[in-house]
């Protein structure tokens, strides 16, 4: 008997690998497959297999598929599913599994523009195809939604993932926003689930994740006599060249070496070729080391297989099992990822440091007037000892909170979603002394009933708010603190400089319910793995004294913030200890 008969099954990203291979798996079983993605051959190609696989089986099963669909994009989803609707097509099971490697590099070197766009198609992608196809599912019906181990956290405990920091911050959101759900469709009766399946064998890690990495451990030092630049310029071009035959290698590292000696004047292209070939197999080495060492931190030294993931979102997807699991992410932790804790309650007590000739510049995303007042708190805290400090506020904060802070301190309105104006500024507040720390104070997450309830536009807003714009504000001060640094890395090497994100705080009350909590926790999860990736980076890779903190104000059985163990933590950070320490995250009010 075929157990998924007459059940209809929606898998995002489903023209190739683990999306191909669960939508093989479900049809296997006698469901009828709605494939999508980016690229229609694939999906053509897909949907043939899965035609055979239906006449193999004797199932009554069809495919439709639907190419040309980015999630991240709000129209097609719409439009997708509206199609649905009027083709009377009802959904048992969605599978969340499009995504995107991301830019592969230290976050100083990041695009602006593929974080975000690497967060829209992983956690706003999840988001849109979760919340639009409510209209086409009933009680009984499940979201699968496929994330990563990196991303998860034991207790006091936080994964790095380092040259991902948009992937982690992306998926460490997607983790806690499938707990989110799975509160907010318990009256629908349906159900959501998360699962990490870690390393798997794909294309993407082998030929894309692995030797890009290992690419940016050659771009950071510089290679033979190459600078960090020529290095980046060059992997563009010999990376895709790996697994390639010989002759296909030795035209492209040729090639390669031919358009690098029109930037090197004087260059000799042949001995060029000589270093580009052997900067491909260094590359090749250590992307084979990162796989062995990843290897050997599973118990049987096991990647997963395509197919193997593929049962695992079948084995969820049963009746039974999927209503003890609902909520949960699982596996979580198959690879045994040895880290130091990185999060830690409030800081050590530091000795009052002289803030005198010290500039402290704020970027403020208030929500209401408890951010203004935190910042008032902490600006006179910082005056008091004899700092100057200029505060840079959002022009999207309410005006009251706008008008307080400018009455009594050095204050600017700005568009914090335009880095230029960022940077502007942040160049100005420089030459008033030394540009010490830059705290970007998040706000908290704003009064709404769900978050599937919400439109499209007030969901792109709470992603600009607290992932988008911090990591934008962290960026530009890592410029003004090691100027060129993103191109050249090893600029980094011995710089100093602070910047602090605080918030997204925890509801206060006395009767705080756990959907409340994980409303909050879809931001905060995106920024927890974000500042640990980002602090491995400047400490193992980087050699630097560059630091990013975050600040989680609140505690979870609601109790008021303090923001005085906020001062004395901007205090500490201040120090020469703080950059030696492995804890990065602090939970200031939280007493464990």
């Amino acid at each position: 008997m075929l157990k998924f008969q007459n059940k209809v099954v929606l898998v995002t990203g489903s023209g190739t690998g683990i999306g191909q291979a669960i939508a093989k798996k479900f049809a296997e079983h006698g469901a009828s497959i709605i494939v999508l993605g980016r690229r229609k051959e694939p999906l053509e190609q897909t949907a043939k297999i899965l035609e055979e696989i239906f006449n193999k089986v004797q199932s009554k099963a069809f495919v439709k598929i639907f190419p040309g669909v980015d999630v991240s994009d709000k129209q097609l989803i719409t439009e997708m599913f509206e199609s649905l609707k009027k083709s009377n097509i009802n959904l048992d099971i969605i599978v969340n599994n499009a995504g995107v490697s991301g830019p592969v590099t230290c976050f100083p070197n990041s695009p602006l523009d593929e974080f975000k766009s690497t967060v829209a198609i992983h956690l706003t992608g999840t988001f849109w195809t979760s919340s639009q196809a409510l209209r086409v599912m009933k009680a009984g019906s499940k979201i699968i939604t496929i994330s990563t181990f990196f991303a998860e956290e034991r207790p006091l405990e936080q994964r790095p993932y380092r040259f991902r920091s948009p992937y982690t911050a992306s998926q460490g959101a997607k983790n806690r926003l499938a707990e989110a759900m799975s509160w907010e469709l318990t009256d629908k009766g349906i159900i959501s689930i998360a699962t990490n399946p870690g390393p798997v064998h794909s294309d993407r890690i082998y030929k894309t994740v692995y030797p890009k990495a290992a690419s940016e451990f050659m771009r950071v030092s510089g290679f033979e006599d190459l600078t960090p630049f020529e290095v980046e310029k060059a992997n563009k071009e010999i990376v895709p060249l790996l697994g390639e035959n010989e002759s296909i290698v030795k035209k492209g590292i040729s090639q390669a070496a031919s358009n690098l000696a029109k930037t090197k004047p004087g260059a000799d292209s042949k001995k060029l070729e000589d270093t580009l070939a052997k900067l491909l197999s260094k590359i090749q080495s250590i992307a084979e080391k990162i796989q062995k060492n990843t290897a050997k931190m599973i118990a049987d030294e096991q990647f997963l297989s395509q197919e193997q993931v593929a049962e695992t979102v079948l084995a969820l997807s049963d009746d039974i099992l999927a209503k003890i699991l609902n909520g949960k992410v699982i596996p979580g932790d198959r690879v045994f990822y040895p880290v130091r804790p990185h999060i830690a309650t409030t800081t050590p007590d530091v000795t009052q440091p002289d803030f005198s000739s010290k500039v402290f510049v704020f970027t403020i995303d208030a929500t209401d007037k408890t951010d203004s007042d935190r910042v008032e708190y902490i600006s006179e805290h910082i005056v008091k000892n004899g700092g100057k400090v200029v505060c840079l506020i959002s022009k999207n904060s309410p005006k009251e909170c706008q008008d307080s802070i400018q009455a009594k301190f050095h204050s600017h309105v700005i568009d914090l979603k335009n880095p230029a104006e960022i940077e502007r500024f942040l160049n100005t507040a420089k030459g008033m002394g030394i540009l010490d720390m830059v705290i970007h104070v998040a706000g908290k997450v704003p009064d709404f009933a769900k978050i599937l309830e919400l439109s499209r536009s007030e969901w792109d807003n709470l992603v600009d708010k607290f992932i988008n714009t911090p990591a934008t504000v962290i960026q530009k001060a890592f410029e003004i603190f090691v100027p060129g640094g993103a191109k050249d890395p090893r600029l980094f090497k011995g710089k100093a400089g602070t910047v602090v994100v605080i918030g997204p705080d925890l509801p206060v009350g006395d009767k705080i319910s756990g959907a409340e909590r994980a409303k909050v926790e879809v931001f905060r999860g995106a920024l927890r793995p974000f500042t640990t990736t980002i602090n491995q980076e400047l400490s193992d890779v980087l050699n630097s004294k560059v630091r990013s903190f975050l600040i989680l104000p609140g505690t979870i059985d609601g109790k008021k913030p303090d923001n005085e163990k906020i001062c004395q933590a901007i205090n500490y950070f201040i120090s020469d200890n703080a950059p030696s320490l492995s804890e990065v995250i602090f939970c200031t009010d939280e007493v464990r």
